[in-house]
């Protein structure tokens, strides 16, 4: 016999409710404890297991372009969740959403040009976020920003 995840008034699972209470109060020894089979992490530790896939909060005035590898690229917080921006070449930001198009699990920055979602294996291109490999069907969803003072920020 099967049955259904309980759920709360407003249709979450207990399990997802309470994981939702564990990374507001940052726990995130516990957000192992919360993921199942079937739902998306809250966040990735990259294939490492280092830092590299973790989401860094901007500082208030903005992410610093020095902070944004050429070549490469960082995940941090932005007005909507994660948000990974990337540096083509030298001077050039681009911004995606960090949701994975496939199930919403967050992104690693890029490595040599492509954005990766951990989860399922889907490629995105670090330049335009189009497609690259599925699983996902779509690409990464620009984000709007602009550069001043050095410092990227949302529009």
């Amino acid at each position: 016999m099967t049955t259904e995840p309980s759920t709360t008034p407003t249709g979450l699972t207990r399990r997802r409710a309470l994981c939702g209470l564990v990374v507001a109060l940052a726990a995130p020894a516990a957000l192992a404890a919360c993921s199942s089979g079937s739902e998306a992490p809250a966040s990735s530790g990259g294939a490492g297991g280092g830092s590299a896939g973790t989401t860094t909060a901007a500082p208030a005035g903005g992410t610093p372009v020095s902070r944004i590898p050429v070549g490469g690229g960082v995940v941090v917080d932005g007005p909507n969740g994660p948000v990974v921006l990337t540096q083509p070449q030298a001077g050039v930001i681009k911004a995606f959403d960090a949701a994975c198009p496939h199930q919403g699990t967050t992104v690693d920055p890029p490595e040599g040009g492509t954005i990766t979602c951990p989860n399922h294996g889907s490629q995105f291109d670090a330049t335009s976020g189009a497609l690259m490999k599925g699983p996902a069907e779509s690409g990464l969803t620009p984000v709007a920003t602009t550069v001043a003072n050095g410092q990227v920020q949302f529009v």
